[in-house]
């Protein structure tokens, strides 16, 4: 596997993006996540996006962060917000969020970000047990879902 940093709007981005949006419109049987996210947020330096790819070069996960400062929507100065975590089903079990997530908190660490925060909700296990058992706990909510009843939201001193 090998992991790339990509543009947001990268062709497979996209790919992967729509993947995900499927599996959280069956998930939660609405239209998927429909937080705004622009391409900008995710360049560097004040945002990565990566993308693992296996060993034919097919894109098989994906994770990015985003800089945000206090506002209203409940963010913190510092903060640096995972979005778009995704492992296609056949690469599932291997690693993969671990490895980006790994990626990414050392980015936004290196960047300045004091804080990763991140939202999921309560139909994705998988990623509440990914991520608590990478020392990330539960906070106040933040963001667009802060007030859904299916919203979690977690953070981590960097």
């Amino acid at each position: 596997m090998i992991i790339r940093p990509v543009r947001f709007d990268h062709p497979d981005a996209v790919k992967l993006n729509d993947e995900v949006q499927a599996e959280y419109a069956v998930r939660y049987g609405d239209g998927g996540d429909a937080t705004h996210v622009d391409p900008a947020h995710f360049m560097p330096p004040v945002g990565l996006y990566l993308i693992a790819y296996d060993g034919q070069d097919r894109p098989i996960a994906t994770g990015g962060w985003r800089s945000q400062g206090a506002s209203d929507e409940g963010y913190l100065d510092g903060d640096a917000e995972i979005k778009r975590m995704y492992v296609t089903p056949a690469a599932r079990g291997l690693g993969l969020a671990r490895r980006i997530l790994t990626e990414l908190e050392t980015d936004a660490r290196a960047a300045g970000r004091t804080r990763m925060v991140l939202e999921t909700g309560t139909k994705q296990p998988e990623a509440v047990a990914l991520y608590a058992s990478s020392g990330y706990e539960p906070c106040a909510k933040f963001g667009y879902y802060r007030f859904h009843e299916l919203s979690l939201c977690f953070a981590k001193p960097l």
